[in-house]
């Protein structure tokens, strides 16, 4: 994954340790800033383990009138995925509701009334409905999510104002992977075959996505366990 005009971006500092005061930082909320619209939706998009959740949120805290909108709201339920034969492979891209997550992206960039939409919630790994919105006094709407910029219908209809891809390399995303799975209470085969489905998707985010406008490279990227 490259930006659009071919250039990486420098390593991303941990994002606990002053990323919005780097040069990078600062560069990326200046470009955010700089969108000629009434609303701005940006994308962030990366492989599992990869921080998108913790850049995502701490964009949301940074800038005024923002809203975060996870992809993982759009999870098809465990009983769909049981019947699909398709449980095991909970995360990757055929087990979640893309039309219904395209339709709503292309509502986001319009800001009339609430838009209402569906919220993951981890703790009980299923998708409450109607549990966020997106209200009119909304200028930024942070989309987040692995397979934002796949190449693929419906996600290449999608269409964002800015997308930023986070880069990590394949150890430092195993290691993350790991420690995720061990933290949430994982034994050694459970941690195992998570892992491998993980990396499976990251496989799939990583190569068949579209280029974004920015990429951050980070092998030390914050990442806490149990986040994207």
């Amino acid at each position: 994954m490259t930006s659009g005009d071919g250039v990486d971006g420098p390593a991303l500092p941990g994002l606990a340790d002053g990323f919005f005061d780097s040069a990078q930082g600062r560069a990326l909320i200046r470009r955010i800033n700089a969108v000629p619209s009434d609303r701005t939706v940006l994308a962030v998009a990366g492989a599992p383990g990869s921080g998108k959740s913790t850049l995502a949120e701490a964009l949301v805290a940074r800038l005024p009138d923002a809203v975060l909108v996870p992809m993982d709201g759009f999870h098809l339920d465990d009983r769909v995925l049981e019947e699909r034969g398709l449980l095991e492979r909970k995360g990757a891209v055929e087990t979640f509701d893309a039309e219904g997550f395209a339709v709503l992206a292309g509502r986001l960039a319009q800001p009339g009334g609430d838009i209402v939409f569906p919220v993951f919630d981890r703790s009980r790994e299923l998708a409450v409905a109607g549990a966020g919105v997106v209200a009119p006094s909304h200028r930024v709407v942070v989309v987040e999510g692995n397979y934002l910029l796949l190449d693929r219908p419906p996600w290449n209809r999608v269409r964002y104002d800015l997308s930023v891809w986070l880069d990590v390399p394949l150890p430092e995303l195993r290691r993350r992977l790991e420690a995720r799975w061990h933290a949430l209470g994982k034994d050694e085969a459970g941690v195992a075959a998570h892992l491998a489905n993980d990396l499976a998707n990251a496989q799939i985010a990583s190569t068949a996505s579209r280029a974004a406008d920015v990429v951050l490279v980070g092998e030390v990227a914050h990442q806490e366990p149990g986040q994207g």
